[in-house]
């Protein structure tokens, strides 16, 4: 173990929320989050005007797609996932642990999506996590349903309708709306 792995920071949520900028905290550990790029922006768009669109058709009234809030996990972490869908009665900050989160992959947040991100919201129970890639050379979504707790690929497309199943609920996407 290097000097670097031994002498990391560890702050805490109530630290973090005294900082300036926007951060990220996992384990005490910070990460700078970056200003969205516009094609970054129009993915969350779509993907909350896509489920908005159903979730106000249907009968889950207790559900809600939210994008860009912070999801407080314990005193030293806190992430603020792209868009979530969350259900229950939700108080002043999303603690409850969202059912759905997409995160929209950029060249840049590959290792936090794919990696950090997976294990803590496998480790978290959140039902369903989505990858969607907005990397111009590789853009599809890759959906991962948490079964037994840990994921499993259950689907990955570019412009295909995908059902998601929500307590008693069906909620599709049409992911050929999203990219």
């Amino acid at each position: 173990m290097g000097l670097a792995d031994r002498y990391l920071p560890y702050y805490t949520v109530e630290e973090r929320n005294k900082w300036q900028g926007d951060w990220e905290l996992i384990e005490g550990i910070p990460y700078a989050l970056a200003s969205p790029s516009l094609e970054h922006q129009r993915i969350v768009k779509n993907l909350l005007v896509e489920i908005n669109k159903y979730l106000e058709n249907c009968d889950i009234s207790e559900c809600e797609v939210i994008p860009d809030v912070d999801y407080y996990i314990s005193e030293d972490t806190v992430v603020r996932p792209d868009v979530i869908v969350v259900c229950g009665s939700l108080k002043e900050k999303i603690t409850t642990t969202p059912k759905i989160i997409f995160e929209v992959v950029s060249p840049n947040s590959v290792r936090m999506d794919e990696h950090i991100k997976f294990e803590l919201y496998e480790r978290e129970g959140v039902k369903y996590y989505c990858l969607v890639y907005s990397i111009e050379d590789r853009k599809h979504i890759k959906i991962f349903h948490l079964e037994n707790g840990k994921y499993r690929k259950v689907f990955e497309t570019i412009d295909e309708i995908f059902e998601f199943s929500i307590n008693s609920y069906k909620l599709l996407v049409d992911f050929s709306k999203i990219l």
